[in-house]
C-alpha cells in the first residue's frame, strides 16, 4: 500500500511537472540579452572600430515589460547609450521604467542603497543575473542587495533582499534619463507612500508604495533638473522590501489609479507569474517543430522583441496627452507612434497578425496625430505611415474611420510642412534633388533626395492601394502614376539609383560604394538603395535591361567587396555590398525571386539566419541595431517562411523555414500550417491546400480562413 501510494504520488508529480514545463514551453526559449552585447569582429562590420567606438548593433534592453507595454523596467549601465544597458559593462547605476532601445526614455531611475558612500552605482556580475520575459533578477555586489524586477502594463514591481537590514536606501535619480532632465520632484505622502514626475521632453508622473516604513526623504536638489533623492528605510524588518511603482504621462492621480487597478495588494510572485502567463500565451501563437535549440532560442527570443514596441501611453481610466499636450479620454488604447521607417518593412504586419488590437488601436492613435497636427505622423523618414496603415487595413484591420484617415494620408502625400520634406519638388519634378557638394563625406548634410524618392514612391503605390478600395479613381491613377517615380533617379548609364541635382543633372563625381547619412541616401550607398521597388520589382527589372541583367547586378550585391576604409556609424554587417546592419536594403536577399532563382535568395536569407543573429563570444550580439523590432521581425519571419515583401499588399514571399512544421494559430481559432518536405534548403514547389500554387506569393486569406503551405525542398 505504501509502495502504491509512492507510486500514485511520482505519478501526479510527473503530470504536474508535466503541465508546468507546457506552460513553460515558450518562454524558457526567449533570452532577453540578446542584442545587448557589443559586436566587435571586423569581418562581420566590415570594418575595424575606430578607437571609443561601439557598433551600433543590438542596443536591446534585457529588463522585465509585457507586450506593448508603457513600462518597461529595466538595469542601466550607462546613460545615453541606445537601451542604457551594455553587457561588457560592470556597474550598474539604476533601473529606469521605460525604455526603447534608441538613445531616448530611460525614465524615473531607482536603486537599492546600503551604507552609500555618496558614488551611486554598484558592480555586478552575469553569473549572478537572469532575465525572462516579464522579471529580471540580479545581485548588486557593492550594496548586498538582491534586486528582483516584474511589471504589468503600466507599473514596475521592485523588490529587493538586503543582506543588511539597517541603514537601507533607495536613491531616486531623477536628474538623469536618456533624454535632457529639465525639472523633477518627489514627495512623501505619508509613511509608506512617495509621489513625484520627471520633466523630459514630457512629463512623466508616478506613484509609488512600499511594504515599509519611510524614516525620512533626503532630497539633494541644488538647482531645477540636478541633484537627487534618496529614500531612508526605517530599520526592524528583515522581510525584503517591495516597491510597486505606477507610471502615468497624465497625472500623479493616474499613476496612482493605474498602481491600484494593476497591482493592488498583489505579491511580487503574483505579478511575475500573470507577466509570464501572458508571454506564454503570445508566444504560444506560433508552435514550431525541428529545428536546433539555438534556432528555437533566437526564433522566441526575435518574436519577443518583435512585440515589445510601441509603447503603451493611455491609462486604466482611457486618459492620455495627445499630439498637442491636452489630455484627452477616448474608446481606444493610445500608443507611441510606431518607428515607422524601420517597422513598415516586417514587424508593423507582424503585429497585426499576433495583436490586431493593438494594431487596430495605433492606427487610432496615428489618426488622433493627424486630427491635432494635421498629418498622419511619420517616423525619421520616408512617408511609411501609408504602408502601415493600408496594409493593416487590406490584411482585415478595419474597424478604424478609414475616409478620415484617408485625407490625412493624402494631405502627408500632397502638402508641404508636414510628413513629406520637399514634397512640392518630387510632385513637381518626381524627384528630389540634392545640393551640389564638392568632396561630400559621410556627414555631409543634404535632402538625401534619392532615399526619399524611392521611399515616397513606394509610398505612393501604397496609398493608391487604398484609393483603388474606396472608389477613388482619380486619385488612384495619379497616385500609381507617381508610384513610377523611382525610374527618375536611375540613371542608366551606371545602372545605379544616382541623386540629381536641381537643374535635373546627374550628382558628379559619384561613387556607388560611398556611404552617407543624408547626402543622395539616408544611411546608404548607391548599391543598398538601387534594388528598392518592392511595387514594381517588373519595372525595376527592366531598368537593368532584362532579368539576366537584373541577376548579374544582384550578384554584384552579394559579392564586390565593401571598402573597409568606408565607415559610416550602423551602415555595418556586410556581404559585400548588402548592409544587413541597417534596415534600407532589407528586401534585397530576397529579390532573386523576380527573376525566377529563388535558391540564390535562399542561401543568402539561410547565411543571415544562422550567422548574423546571436554572435559574438557569448552568443549575444545582433549584427546592427534592432531598430524597435524591425531586425527581430526579419528574422522571426524569414524564420518561418513568409516574408512581407511589399508590406502594404496582403500576401507573403515563401521561403525555406527553419522549422520542419510551423502551426501559426490565429486568434479567433484558425491555424495556418506551414510544412516542410524534404532534407534541402531550395525550393522546389509551393502547394497551398494540396495545390500547387502558381508563383511565389500566397496570399492572407490563408490566415483569416486557416489552411496549409507544403513547401517542398531539393539539395
Amino acid at each position: 500500500m505504501k509502495n502504491l501510494v509512492i507510486l500514485t504520488l511520482i505519478i501526479f508529480s510527473n503530470a504536474l511537472l508535466g503541465k508546468s514545463q507546457t506552460k513553460q514551453a515558450y518562454t524558457r526559449y526567449v533570452n532577453p540579452f540578446i542584442g545587448t552585447a557589443p559586436l566587435t569582429d571586423p569581418k562581420i562590420l566590415g570594418y575595424e572600430l575606430p578607437d571609443g567606438w561601439r557598433s551600433w548593433a543590438g542596443l536591446t534592453f534585457p529588463g522585465a515589460s509585457l507586450p506593448n507595454a508603457m513600462v518597461q523596467l529595466s538595469p542601466i549601465t550607462e546613460y545615453g547609450s541606445g537601451a542604457g544597458y551594455e553587457y561588457e559593462d560592470s556597474v550598474i547605476y539604476g533601473f529606469t521604467h521605460t525604455n526603447k532601445g534608441h538613445w531616448n526614455l530611460c525614465n524615473v531611475p531607482v536603486l537599492p542603497l546600503s551604507n552609500a558612500n555618496g558614488s551611486f552605482g554598484s558592480s555586478f556580475s552575469h553569473a549572478r543575473e537572469q532575465a525572462a520575459p516579464g522579471y529580471y533578477q540580479v545581485y548588486l555586489d557593492d550594496y548586498e542587495v538582491d534586486v528582483k524586477l516584474s511589471t504589468t502594463l503600466r507599473c514596475g514591481y521592485h523588490q529587493y533582499e538586503y543582506k543588511n537590514n539597517t541603514n537601507r536606501q533607495i536613491l531616486f535619480d531623477l536628474a538623469k534619463a536618456n533624454n535632457r532632465v529639465s525639472d523633477w520632484q518627489i514627495e512623501q505622502i505619508d509613511k509608506r507612500t512617495l509621489q513625484g514626475f520627471q520633466q523630459t521632453g514630457e512629463r512623466i508622473y508616478f506613484y509609488a508604495l512600499l511594504n515599509t516604513d519611510v524614516e525620512k526623504l533626503e532630497k539633494n536638489q541644488p538647482e531645477k533638473g540636478k541633484g537627487f533623492a534618496i529614500v531612508h528605510l526605517a530599520n526592524g524588518s528583515s522581510a525584503p522590501v517591495a516597491l510597486k511603482l505606477g507610471l502615468s504621462f497624465v497625472s500623479v492621480e493616474n499613476a496612482k489609479q493605474n498602481l491600484l487597478a494593476e497591482i493592488a495588494d498583489k505579491s511580487f510572485d503574483q505579478v511575475r507569474k500573470e507577466a509570464t502567463e501572458q508571454w506564454e500565451t503570445k508566444l504560444s501563437a506560433i508552435e514550431v517543430t525541428g529545428g536546433s535549440e539555438k534556432q528555437k532560442e533566437m526564433f522566441y527570443s526575435c518574436l519577443y522583441r518583435s512585440l515589445l514596441w510601441p509603447a503603451l501611453r493611455s491609462d486604466v481610466n482611457k486618459e492620455f496627452r495627445d499630439a498637442k499636450g491636452a489630455v484627452v479620454r477616448a474608446d481606444f488604447n493610445y500608443y507611441t507612434e510606431p518607428s515607422l521607417w524601420d517597422t513598415y518593412r516586417n514587424k508593423d504586419v507582424l503585429l497585426g497578425l499576433l495583436s490586431p488590437q493593438v494594431a487596430l488601436d495605433v492606427i487610432k492613435s496615428m489618426k488622433d496625430v493627424g486630427d491635432k497636427t494635421g498629418f498622419i505622423p511619420t517616423f525619421f523618414h520616408g512617408d511609411h505611415g501609408a504602408s502601415s496603415i493600408v496594409g493593416a487595413y487590406l490584411r482585415g484591420i478595419d474597424n478604424f474611420d478609414v475616409e478620415a484617415t484617408y485625407k490625412l494620408l493624402l494631405r502627408n502625400a500632397d502638402v508641404s510642412g508636414g510628413a513629406r520634406p520637399y514634397i512640392d519638388e518630387y510632385i513637381q519634378k518626381g524627384y528630389i534633388s540634392d545640393p551640389d557638394i564638392k568632396n561630400p563625406h559621410v556627414e555631409t548634410k543634404g535632402r538625401a533626395g534619392v532615399s526619399k524618392t524611392l521611399e515616397y514612391a513606394y509610398d505612393d503605390y501604397s496609398l493608391a492601394q487604398l484609393a483603388k478600395r474606396l472608389g477613388d479613381d482619380v486619385n488612384y491613377k495619379r497616385l500609381m502614376a507617381r508610384s513610377k517615380n523611382y525610374k527618375n533617379v536611375f540613371d542608366p548609364t551606371t545602372k545605379f539609383m544616382r541623386g540629381r541635382l536641381e537643374n535635373g543633372d546627374w550628382i558628379d563625381p559619384f561613387n556607388p560604394q560611398y556611404p552617407y547619412y543624408e547626402y543622395m541616401y539616408r544611411e546608404a550607398n548607391a548599391w543598398q538603395v538601387s534594388f528598392f521597388a518592392p511595387h514594381d520589382m517588373e519595372g525595376l527589372i527592366s531598368l537593368y535591361g532584362g532579368e539576366k541583367a537584373f541577376e548579374a547586378k544582384l550578384d554584384s550585391l552579394f559579392s564586390v567587396p565593401w571598402n573597409p576604409s568606408y565607415i559610416a556609424r550602423n551602415v555595418e554587417t556586410m556581404i559585400g555590398q548588402y548592409c544587413h546592419g541597417n534596415q534600407p536594403d532589407h528586401e534585397a536577399p530576397f529579390a532573386y525571386y523576380f527573376v525566377g532563382k529563388p535558391e540564390k535568395s535562399q542561401r543568402i536569407v539561410d547565411y543571415i539566419l544562422n550567422n548574423l543573429y546571436g554572435i559574438g563570444d557569448e552568443g549575444l550580439a545582433l549584427c546592427g541595431m534592432d531598430d524597435a523590432g524591425e531586425m527581430s521581425s526579419w528574422y522571426a519571419l524569414s524564420a518561418l517562411g513568409l516574408y512581407t515583401y511589399s508590406a502594404t499588399d496582403p500576401n507573403y514571399l515563401v521561403t525555406v523555414p527553419l522549422f520542419d512544421e510551423v502551426k501559426w494559430h490565429r486568434n479567433d481559432g484558425k491555424v495556418l500550417m506551414i510544412k516542410k518536405v524534404g532534407e534541402g534548403r531550395a525550393l522546389q514547389t509551393i502547394k497551398v491546400n494540396n495545390q500547387l500554387n502558381e508563383g511565389y506569393f500566397v496570399s492572407h486569406d490563408l490566415f483569416i480562413n486557416g489552411g496549409e503551405i507544403e513547401i517542398e525542398t531539393k539539395r
